[in-house]
């Protein structure tokens, strides 16, 4: 266990270790399966202890590769639609995008901010806008704003946590993970009360029922 203490702690000092951060920020904005939330949660409970990396560069890099990830979901789905690929024709896809245009009509400046905060909405979001040709200038406003805000509250999870842990820097990135995943599905949950069902929770795949039919 201590070597692999020290592994870590070795690893979160490393420059290549913001760069990890910035790519896995980036590539989330558009592929959710790419834990961009762990791996910034995670360096922050490091940093708890150990202050490396540096919590503010922390919340910069990651703000910024979120930022330029929601932004090329944006500049996908206007040049794509929402109907390209087999994925997003899929019952579960098109009810995402179908909800997430919904609320760009009714509520686009809450919409874009608060989808940040759960990955399958983000990327609903991000492409639909796109597809529906939101203004540009707005969502970048919007996305600078909803990145920082993410980044802010992800990194400070990880320094709440990760600063109960100092000798354990694998049991505090862990526990750090597992709660924000927690509150992730908290918010998620939150909601679909408030707003209806989002993209989190949607009804499950019936292969007797068709498809809504797909934008672009």
């Amino acid at each position: 266990m201590q070597a692999i203490n020290d592994f870590i702690l070795a690893a979160a000092g490393q420059p290549w270790v913001l760069f990890l951060v910035f790519a896995c920020c980036l590539i989330d904005g558009f592929f959710p399966p790419v834990p961009s939330e762990s791996v910034v949660v995670g360096l922050a409970a490091v940093a708890a202890a150990a202050e490396v990396p540096n919590p503010l560069l922390l919340v910069a890099v990651a703000a910024a590769g979120a930022f330029s990830g929601d932004n090329i979901a944006y500049l996908i789905g206007r040049a794509t639609g929402t109907g390209r690929w087999a994925w997003m024709r899929g019952y579960r896809a098109q009810r995402a995008f179908l909800w997430a245009g919904g609320e760009l009509r009714k509520r686009p400046a809450s919409l874009i901010m608060v989808a940040r905060f759960v990955p399958i909405g983000r990327v609903a979001v991000n492409l639909t806008a796109g597809a529906t040709n939101y203004a540009q200038s707005r969502f970048l406003a919007l996305t600078v704003l909803s990145a920082m805000l993410w980044s802010g509250y992800s990194v400070g999870i990880g320094l709440f946590f990760g600063q109960w842990f100092e000798d354990n820097h694998l049991l505090g990135a862990t526990i750090a993970i597992i709660c924000a995943i927690i509150l992730g599905i908290a918010v998620d949950l939150t909601l679909s009360r408030l707003r209806g069902r989002a993209p989190g929770e949607l009804v499950p795949d019936d292969p007797d029922r068709p498809a809504p039919p797909a934008d672009g």
